[in-house]
């Protein structure tokens, strides 16, 4: 039974998808205010957050940014923002999927479970090697990933992004393929969306982002994963 935190001040909005959840059959708690939402996050342990963007207290920008520091948990975005720019921004913090108003409550639920869905797949460690190249680990089972023996910090779907990768060295990936793997669902976005992570991913692996060596990028299709290889003399990467 999956948990499922509401996090909008709007007490109808929260009404409707808390009685709409359960029936489907989710653990749901609700919050009103960002301060509410992080303290729900601690102590109920969504494994999916539901957060409107517009909050009394806090951006849903910053707490978006906050909760994926705290723990990775998915989150869908719901606003009724439409500027694509937004919908960048959400992603770049973070964000699974993003979902403007008004929608459908049957597409809500097929947008909460493809995320839900995906990140249960990506978790079954038994079919999931941990992956080593030269210094750089990447365990799907703890969802950890390390370089030269230093943690680095991954959103759920910046993990799930390369370890999908990794596991196919030197393999061109098209935007769309991507989508398809690691979203899991009928994608209807901008396809843009794959570069905003992977810029995400660069910052944090990358030596130097102005020339990738991890994740390339094959000009006019796409994306792929170069192992590192150790240098002479001990040193892991080139």
């Amino acid at each position: 039974m999956f948990r499922t935190l509401i996090v909008d001040d709007d007490p109808s909005i929260c009404t409707l998808l808390k009685r709409y959840l359960q029936r489907q059959g989710y653990t749901v708690e609700v919050a009103a205010t960002g301060a509410e939402g992080l303290q729900q996050l601690r102590t109920f342990q969504p494994d999916l957050v539901i957060l409107d963007l517009n909050l009394p207290d806090v951006s849903g920008y910053s707490l978006c940014r906050q909760m994926q520091k705290e723990t990775g948990v998915y989150v869908l975005m719901l606003t009724s923002r439409v500027n694509p720019a937004d919908k960048l921004q959400g992603f770049q913090l973070g964000a699974d999927d993003y979902l403007t108003k008004p929608f459908t409550l049957p597409e809500l639920q097929a947008r909460v479970q493809a995320i839900l869905r995906r990140g249960r797949t990506k978790a079954q460690g038994g079919s999931a090697p941990v992956l080593t190249f030269a210094s750089l680990v990447i365990n799907p089972e703890t969802r950890e990933v390390t370089r030269d023996q230093r943690p680095i910090s991954l959103t759920a779907l910046e993990f799930d992004l390369l370890y999908t990768m990794a596991r196919y060295p030197g393999r061109v990936w098209r935007r769309a393929e991507l989508i398809r793997e690691v979203w899991d669902f009928n994608y209807e976005g901008d396809e843009r969306v794959v570069d905003v992570h992977i810029g995400q991913i660069r910052k944090k692996l990358e030596t130097d982002t102005s020339q990738p060596e991890l994740i390339r990028t094959v000009r006019g299709v796409g994306y792929k994963f170069e192992p590192p290889t150790p240098k002479e003399g001990g040193e892991e990467f080139k």
